[in-house]
């Protein structure tokens, strides 16, 4: 177990008809645990790009990330083989633009919009699920979410 895994992900969001936060999630391939888009860094290509291109693959996404992460949460991924793996992995919102109805990966995930709560309480990691959390109180205020709203 020498070697660590790092990996990057998206945190899809959008607010709602009534000005509410909605985090969307996706079901894990293996398990069908609730999630957000991560897979692994991709050479030549920037953290949060490659974030972007996981949330288009796994979730049918497409939206304004920012470049500044969110935060990080830590997890043990299961390789195919059965070795365990403790991976970090850096998180970057994203504002979801577009749902596509087609994507590479919709016949192996449903993907669905939770309040931040909701999403919190669905996930197994405990620091994936405060860091969701802590978006249940003034979203906007925080200086990443803020930077990517004015940048839209």
């Amino acid at each position: 177990m020498g070697k660590k895994g790092e990996q990057i992900a998206a945190l899809p969001m959008r607010w709602n008809g009534e000005g509410k936060l909605e985090i969307l999630m996706v079901t894990s391939r293996g398990t069908g645990r609730w999630i957000v888009p991560k897979g692994w860094e991709m050479d030549d290509t920037k953290p949060w790009k490659a974030a972007s291109i996981e949330a288009l693959e796994e979730a049918g996404i497409k939206g304004r990330i920012s470049r500044d992460m969110i935060g990080t949460y830590k997890y043990i991924k299961v390789l195919d083989d059965g070795t365990k793996l403790p991976c970090v992995v850096r998180v970057y919102p994203m504002i979801v633009e577009k749902m596509k109805r087609d994507w590479k990966e919709r016949k192996q995930r449903t993907r669905r919009w939770f309040t931040p709560r909701s999403a919190a309480r669905r996930v197994h990691e405990k620091q994936l699920s405060k860091l969701i959390k802590s978006l249940d109180r003034k979203p906007r205020k925080q200086p990443v979410i803020r930077e990517l709203l004015k940048a839209g």
